[in-house]
């Protein structure tokens, strides 16, 4: 327990301990930039210098480790001009045309020289303006703008281990970019946005959509419905400025409201159908000797980097489409018809944690009429916030209100979707059930829940004891995929997600999302899921009736033509 001094202030704190989490411990603030939380630590900026008494050069706070005896200033004069200078030297090769930035008001950057009381740069701009970056489906890298944290190029590599960006060149030629100055789109880039949602600035960002859906809202001759996913409502309080984990189903059911949608539906309802048709098609599989282990579909950004990294494995996938699109299909066939809508005229809007559901939108093979798109546009919770605030919405001012009919109805099943685990967990509580033939004493599958990389679990099923399996982040599915590629996998069913945390960590979440802030959406997830009348799937009464009415059976002419896609090997 080393005894430390920080700005005179004497403290004994863990060893091990760097400044930055010493300072932090005792509430001594020490700006940072390249530092992020549950990322290396790479000190490349410097911004978090601080003086160490009886040394020559400055350290940084993020790297450097306390030791017994050691007294630290953090506020001397001689590290304020340090950090001065580097911010204004960052800001000489940066595009700082603040006010037409997406994240004008939310950029480190800017509160940095904030801080520190820039008002005007001693230094020339020197910056040399680079084309934009904009031809994948889902992403938009501003070269310009970015200022060589390496925050995306360790989420890249290291925890998605995709390593599609990278430091290239040296000194001051060092950039930030694809392979050979190529564009993300030309990579095996799987869309999946965490290098947006570590980016401090707005280097990288999801390809905002926002204007296309005011266009549909205000367009008379449209009739716009909007879905969301279960993740979102314990994330837009978040951007809306409420704590993380606050749930705000109701309050956000009425700003979509406001802001014009003709009906609010929930992707909840899409995500207990789901349940249905990937259930039934394992207990196939089991029983007619079908490719096992089974993966989920449900992840984008997961069937991206299986279809290009592991196309031997595509006949492990699960062939029911996402919850979104089968929202979609739905909304363009059932929807259109028990309204009366030409499809035509129908717009299909999705709010989604995912900046990879932008892509999966738009994929060929997600037209049921061959043509238009069964979702049109997608909006990540980030762009929805973006719109509240356009609108002039009072959001902690909104009485509270409820999904349209007919797809409200949902169980908890179908909210806890949203978490690392959340599809196993909702597909074991209904599996459990149907092949066991008696309700099931415990609802809840503990084991498959949690941030742990790789989780496992063991259930019985018919007198047969069964292995599952759930990854999240693309590494760790790397893992999983590498075992089965191998014939090595002892599992017959496999959840994978690529995002941290699954989709409460998703690429379109509120900025800044750390573990710590995935730990209270996962917990407000399950609080979603265990405040709900029904929580499984199959008993909900609603899916009973749409198939009744429409698709007659899981798996059947009908469901598999609307409900299920293929995949294919993609460069």
């Amino acid at each position: 327990m080393p005894n430390i001094k920080i700005n005179g202030k004497p403290l004994t704190v863990e060893e091990g301990t760097t400044i930055l989490e010493a300072a932090k411990a005792n509430n001594i603030k020490i700006p940072t930039l390249c530092y992020y939380p549950d990322l290396d630590i790479k000190s490349d900026c410097r911004v978090c210098s601080v003086e160490i008494v009886g040394q020559k050069g400055l350290k940084t706070a993020c790297s450097e480790p306390v030791w017994d005896g050691m007294e630290i200033r953090t506020n001397s004069p001689r590290v304020l001009n340090a950090r001065k200078v580097l911010t204004e030297l960052i800001l000489a090769n940066h595009d700082a045309n603040c006010t037409a930035c997406e994240k004008n008001m939310n950029c480190e950057l800017q509160t940095l020289a904030n801080t520190l009381g820039i008002d005007e740069n001693r230094f020339e701009n020197v910056l040399e303006e680079r084309p934009l970056d904009t031809a994948n489906p889902s992403i938009t890298r501003n070269p310009n703008r970015c200022i060589k944290c390496g925050r995306c190029v360790d989420v890249c590599k290291n925890v998605q281990g995709i390593h599609v960006l990278d430091n290239m060149g040296r000194s001051n030629e060092m950039e930030i970019t694809p392979a050979y100055g190529k564009y993300l789109s030309d990579q095996e880039c799987t869309f999946c946005g965490q290098c947006s949602s570590v980016c401090p600035v707005a280097s990288i960002t999801e390809k905002d959509k926002s204007d296309e859906v005011w266009e549909a809202l205000h367009d008379e001759d449209k009739h716009v419905i909007v879905q969301v996913a279960p993740a979102v409502r314990v994330s837009l309080g978040e951007e809306m400025g409420a704590r993380p984990g606050a749930i705000v189903t109701e309050k956000m059911v009425s700003a979509l409201r406001s802001l014009g949608f003709d009906r609010v539906f929930d992707t909840d309802f899409t995500a207990d159908l789901t349940i249905l048709e990937e259930g039934h098609e394992l207990l196939e599989r089991v029983k007619e000797g079908g490719t096992l282990p089974m993966f989920t579909s449900c992840c984008p950004g997961w069937i991206s980097f299986a279809e290009q990294q592991y196309p031997e494995l595509l006949d492990n996938l699960s062939t029911c489409k996402s919850p979104q699109q089968m929202f979609g299909s739905l909304a363009k066939t059932y929807y259109a018809k028990k309204e009366d809508i030409d499809p035509e005229k129908l717009h299909v809007v999705s709010v989604m944690p995912c900046t990879a559901k932008k892509y999966e939108a738009s994929r060929e093979e997600m037209r049921v009429d061959g043509e238009n798109p069964d979702v049109d546009t997608v909006l990540t919770t980030r762009e929805l916030g973006k719109m509240v605030r356009q609108m002039g919405i009072d959001f902690d001012e909104l009485e509270p209100s409820s999904f349209d009919d007919p797809f409200g109805i949902t169980s908890g099943a179908a909210a806890i979707f949203g978490a690392s685990g959340g599809v196993m967990e909702a597909a074991l509580r209904t599996v459990s059930e149907v092949v066991n033939e008696e309700p099931l004493k415990q609802l809840d599958f503990e084991d498959v829940r949690g941030l742990e990389g790789i989780k496992e679990a063991e259930v019985e099923l018919g007198g047969n004891t069964v292995r599952v399996a759930v990854a999240h982040s693309l590494s760790n599915a790397r893992k999983l995929a590498e075992e089965v590629k191998q014939g090595d996998s002892p599992y017959a069913f496999i959840e994978i997600m690529a995002c941290p945390g699954g989709c409460i960590g998703g690429g379109g979440q509120p900025y800044n999302t750390t573990n710590a802030t995935r730990q209270e959406r996962i917990d407000a997830t399950y609080r979603v899921d265990s405040r709900m009348e029904i929580r499984q799937s199959h008993k909900n009464p609603v899916i009973t009736t749409l198939y009744e009415e429409y698709l007659e059976a899981p798996l059947g002419e009908r469901s598999h033509k609307l409900l299920h896609t293929h995949y294919q090997k993609r460069n």
